[in-house]
């Protein structure tokens, strides 16, 4: 079947999304959209020359008994209410983070998920279908280095733009690692602390940048995560983990190198999109793939959006402390337990 997909937001991510459904993947049809923009939501049909209904609102989207699946790619503070409404309709969710922009309302979700009686939501933490965490993942699972003892990570931006504000790093930049980390190494946390070290003088003055978070596992894994957004080299991302046998490394991007003015280099990337753009086209494929053949998303869940949240709060609370803070996570509910470590499947 085909599945049908009423989009929520088209913005930039959201034009995206509705671009790769229709001109790249299989399986997926965009049959309605709306924006509280509705002269955005107008041009977005005309751009992709979709056979879609332009909607109102979302619930009127939702309503639509060809949408099938829900793509949520509105502002964060938005998504809760879309999702839920979503879920009492019965129909598929895809939402690009934040599942909800608190820990509360991520419960909400689970809950109202769990009542419903089957899965419904996938949550857009794209990472996990990257093919560099994908054998990163593979290396960890089969034991190829032991037990993992450390990990040591970094998401380093050339420049932010001048709203960005120092808890910012966490809700839009470390979560990211919070998800896919949790993921590769399927042990909860337990503490964090933020140390910020000198600060880069091409931060703006209420800007507190780079940032450390050193995170511990209930298993005792250490992990430190340097956040720095006006590195002005490039988008980098690193992550090497080590294990009682040996290491592993997130590999660099695909990419020539050359010898020009007596330098031999490689390019590095600049913008997030370019570096994960597959990974956002193999999330959505197995989102589409993963319904039509099981009936369920197998993706993110609605309990990771919940890990995710939680801990992204106790992140910031740790910035504003400066003290090592706890984070309690209750136990995954069994529910949500068959799918606690998400089979991704990679481009050859």
């Amino acid at each position: 079947m085909t599945l049908g997909f009423g989009v929520v937001g088209t913005g930039a991510i959201g034009r995206e999304h509705i671009n790769r459904i229709t001109n790249k993947l299989s399986g997926g049809k965009i049959v309605a959209v709306t924006d509280v923009n509705q002269e955005s939501a107008k041009q977005t049909v005309e751009q992709y020359q979709l056979d879609a209904i332009i909607y109102p609102d979302d619930k009127a989207l939702i309503a639509d008994e060809n949408v099938d699946a829900v793509l949520v790619t509105s502002w964060g503070p938005a998504h809760e209410a879309t999702v839920l409404a979503a879920i009492e309709a019965g129909k598929y969710v895809f939402c690009e983070k934040p599942l909800a922009t608190t820990a509360e309302g991520c419960m909400r979700i689970v809950e109202a998920e769990m009542r419903h009686g089957k899965k419904l939501v996938q949550v857009g933490f794209m990472r996990r279908y990257d093919s560099g965490y994908v054998q990163l993942k593979q290396a960890i699972d089969k034991g190829f280095i032991g037990e993992p003892l450390m990990i040591h990570a970094a998401h380093r931006n050339p420049t932010v733009d001048p709203r960005y504000t120092t808890d910012m790093a966490v809700v839009d930049t470390l979560i990211h690692e919070i998800d896919v980390l949790h993921w590769l190494v399927n042990d909860d946390y337990k503490s964090v602390q933020v140390v910020f070290p000198k600060k880069t003088r091409n931060a703006l003055e209420h800007l507190r940048d780079p940032q450390v978070f050193i995170i511990e596992t209930k298993g005792g894994i250490v992990i430190n995560v340097e956040v720095f957004v006006n590195c002005r080299y490039g988008y980098d991302i690193q992550c090497e983990v080590v294990g009682e046998e040996g290491i592993v490394k997130l590999p660099e991007p695909a990419g020539i190198s050359f010898r020009k003015d007596v330098t031999l280099g490689t390019k590095i990337l600049t913008d997030w999109k370019d570096r994960f753009i597959d990974a956002y086209d193999v999330e959505i494929q197995d989102f589409i793939n993963s319904i039509q053949k099981t009936g369920e998303p197998k993706g993110p869940d609605a309990w990771d959006g919940y890990i995710a949240a939680l801990t992204a709060d106790v992140c910031v609370k740790a910035q504003q402390t400066g003290e090592k803070e706890d984070i309690t996570l209750e136990e995954r509910p069994a529910f949500y337990r068959k799918n606690a470590v998400c089979e991704a499947v990679v481009k050859n």
